[in-house]
């Protein structure tokens, strides 16, 4: 009886799990959303600023960060290839950690590597558990981590 408590308890718990992971991978990408739009609304002077910036290859670099922030937020918002894009997003927010945000400090007030941070620990939580069960990586791949 004890163990078939523990089962149900459990059970129980799940349910949130699933919804909080939805929640996050949706406000994830939201947040992508206007960066993504502002690069994307004026590819040569997105280049011309990671050329500031000392980005190497810049316009190269302009189009591939486009490129993934705007595959990742239609992705991030399906749970379809959710790890895979959360490991290139990853990348993207460590370069913007590094590019933009590092000179500024940690505080976001200052412009600081504080949100990039959070991103990147969000999308490493989806590229190690994926999308959760409520996501299409679960119903085409199994990969919803649900158990």
């Amino acid at each position: 009886m004890f163990k078939n408590l523990i089962g149900e308890i459990s059970v129980l718990f799940s349910y949130p799990k699933h919804l909080f992971m939805v929640l996050a991978r949706f406000t994830i990408a939201y947040g992508f959303v206007k960066p993504a739009l502002l690069k994307v609304k004026d590819l040569d002077a997105t280049a011309q600023w990671f050329a500031t910036l000392q980005i190497p290859f810049s316009t190269f670099s302009a189009y591939l960060v486009s490129g993934i922030e705007v595959l990742g937020i239609v992705l991030l918002v399906l749970g379809l290839f959710t790890r895979q894009i959360s490991v290139l997003l990853s990348f993207v927010m460590l370069g913007a950690m590094f590019f933009v945000h590092e000179s500024h400090g940690f505080s976001v007030a200052n412009n600081g590597i504080e949100i990039p941070l959070y991103y990147f620990l969000f999308l490493s939580i989806f590229a190690s558990f994926g999308a959760g069960k409520y996501s299409l990586d679960n119903l085409l791949f199994k990969d919803g981590n649900d158990e």
